[in-house]
């Protein structure tokens, strides 16, 4: 069974099957909603239905108190009736052609021992369009695709760059480490995702990334450099120990060209002789700024980290709703261990 959705305030209007979600069916019919995870994580996506009635699927993202309050994840609900949504749409992507294309591994660096630099190489004459701060699948077969966010700026789009973390038991960053190699044959699908730089504001930047979350952070500030945004911005880099921060001499070069830059660590180790800020990362935010209404913020990362940003930020830092932007970092399915 079809039924008709409504977006609001935009009027578009679209037909949507009872077995898709609301997010398929929008991005199907050319109308881009905001999201990240598509997997009920991260909230990103998280709108509200006006009129109508949903089967909210299984996003963890939601409260019971949300549901009541007419709220949806719109990449798990799904119609159970014509629909009236309210959802502030990105136009900035509908013209960005997603495609699925072979890449082969160009190159592959470890910044830390538990970080893999890969950069791919596309076939001859291609270049992929996307905006920075966006995410590509490397599609696998028989298996969930993965996501990772694109470390580079678009306009240094010779190679496209991924940063991915050694993740225990994974089975995807088991074979990155151990037995990928250069001339290795990838297929991705991309760009994906609605985490880029809003470039119509004039509002001061701060960027919060903890973890591998610093990549697409990457290509939205040398996209903002390589453009000339004048925009006050600040980043706030978190880890647990030093070597976490794997880029951390690129970040300070930022400084110079006027990106003030704060790394924490949360668990720093004797031998850092780490001097510098300690804790939660987006708790140091909150001790340097005790009113964020007339900030943005783009956050990237474990989603423990993003969803206590935006809950901290918005509750007791007067950040409105739609001034945070965010992508948060999910991981597949680890792959059981055999027993010996």
């Amino acid at each position: 069974m079809n039924f008709q959705t409504t977006i609001q305030p935009s009027g578009h209007q679209f037909s949507i099957a009872d077995n898709e979600t609301i997010l398929e069916a929008a991005l199907k019919n050319g109308y881009t909603l905001p999201y990240s995870c598509r997997d009920g994580v991260c909230g990103v996506c998280k709108g509200k239905v006006l009129q109508g009635e949903v089967d909210h699927g299984h996003g963890s993202a939601l409260t019971e108190a949300e549901k009541k309050a007419g709220m949806a994840l719109f990449c798990c609900a799904k119609p159970q009736s014509d629909l009236i949504i309210e959802c502030q749409e990105v136009n900035a992507v509908r013209d960005i052609q997603v495609k699925t294309m072979p890449c082969r591994v160009h190159s592959m660096e470890k910044p830390a021992e538990d970080v893999m630099v890969l950069k791919l190489k596309l076939p001859a004459n291609e270049r992929l369009q996307f905006l920075a701060g966006q995410y590509i699948d490397i599609l696998l077969k028989d298996q969930k695709p993965r996501s990772f966010s694109l470390a580079n700026a678009p306009h240094t789009d010779e190679f496209l760059e991924l940063h991915i973390r050694n993740i225990a038991g994974g089975a995807f960053t088991h074979h990155v480490f151990e037995e990928m190699k250069e001339r290795d044959i990838l297929r991705f699908k991309g760009p994906l995702g609605t985490f880029f730089l809003r470039e119509d504001s004039d509002k001061p930047i701060i960027f919060v990334a903890s973890g591998t979350g610093f990549a697409p952070i990457k290509a939205i500030i040398e996209h903002a450099l390589y453009i000339g945004i004048k925009r006050p911005m600040h980043f706030y880099w978190g880890a647990r120990k030093l070597s976490d921060l794997y880029m951390l001499e690129m970040a300070k070069q930022w400084e110079a060209q006027g990106i003030q830059f704060t790394p924490v660590l949360s668990d720093a180790l004797p031998e850092d002789n780490w001097q510098g800020r300690t804790g939660f990362v987006h708790r140091a935010v909150l001790e340097d700024y005790s009113d964020l209404s007339a900030h943005v913020v783009y956050a990237c990362g474990a989603p423990v980290v993003v969803e206590a940003a935006h809950t901290d930020f918005t509750t007791t830092r007067g950040l409105p709703n739609d001034a945070f932007f965010s992508d948060a970092f999910t991981f597949a399915p680890k792959t059981p261990i055999a027993a010996p």
